[in-house]
């Protein structure tokens, strides 16, 4: 969620420098909207009109793509005019109306995995997204439910959803949630972010998905599985060695 434009501008410049550093390529992504809350009563963020217009400025002044979800699909158009990559979110991923509007706009797609649908089911999506012309297609895990309260990763979602053909994402921070662990609130395990990290990256995935923030604690969202930012680095590094290694062996 976009807590604040200075916020957002301060976790973009810092994780661009890292990624530039290391060689990587980076989107920033925040939500100008959080509409799939638990309570009535947590944080959204601060709306479309001022959300777009700060993502489209940080855009623009730092120079780096910008990523964030729909949910309805009338905000397709206006919000493709202020990102590069328009995301469906995971408990929206069946919602036929809202892929087609989003692939419309031309604008390349994330979509999230729902918590529950199996890998293999994701080409019916696909498929969706497809049957506007629209082929800049990205597929995201982020965990499946696991009984109450609990997700795990099957690692064999990657391959399988590698055979649809396009670039596989991996979401770390949403997959160890803990969905309604706080009551209120999702809690969850960000200390197995770097282990999940390293695992996908070991299977062979095409891009992460991170939450960062510089006081986790203090997030308005998510703050149990958003891992400090003073943290990516080093994250980012053992992720990039791992996949240097599985493309050497030619194993991805």
């Amino acid at each position: 969620m976009l807590e604040s434009k200075d916020l957002g501008y301060q976790i973009a410049r810092e994780a661009k420098s890292m990624c530039d550093e290391l060689g990587l390529s980076y989107i920033f992504k925040a939500s100008f909207d959080k509409a799939n809350r638990l309570s009535i009563s947590s944080p959204r963020g601060p709306g479309i009109q001022a959300g777009l217009e700060a993502l489209a400025e940080i855009r623009s002044n730092l120079g780096i793509p910008v990523l964030t979800d729909i949910h309805e699909t009338w905000q397709a158009e206006e919000v493709a005019q202020a990102v590069d990559i328009l995301q469906i979110p995971a408990f929206l991923c069946r919602q036929t109306d809202l892929v087609v509007a989003a692939a419309k706009t031309g604008k390349p797609i994330n979509i999230k995995k729902g918590q529950f649908l199996a890998p293999a089911d994701m080409k019916n999506i696909v498929e969706k997204v497809k049957s506007t012309g629209n082929e800049q297609i990205l597929v995201t895990e982020r965990g499946v439910t696991f009984g109450y309260g609990n997700l795990i990763v099957d690692m064999r979602s990657f391959p399988i959803m590698r055979e649809l053909g396009f670039p596989v994402v991996f979401d770390a921070t949403h997959s160890i949630q803990r969905p309604g662990g706080l009551g209120t609130a999702s809690g969850g395990d960000r200390q197995f972010v770097p282990h999940l990290v390293r695992a996908a990256c070991a299977v062979g995935i095409d891009a992460l998905f991170l939450e960062i923030h510089p006081h986790p604690e203090t997030a308005l969202s998510d703050a149990a599985t958003m891992l400090p930012l003073d943290e990516l680095r080093t994250v980012l590094a053992h992720a990039q060695a791992i996949d240097k290694l599985v493309a050497s062996r030619h194993l991805k």
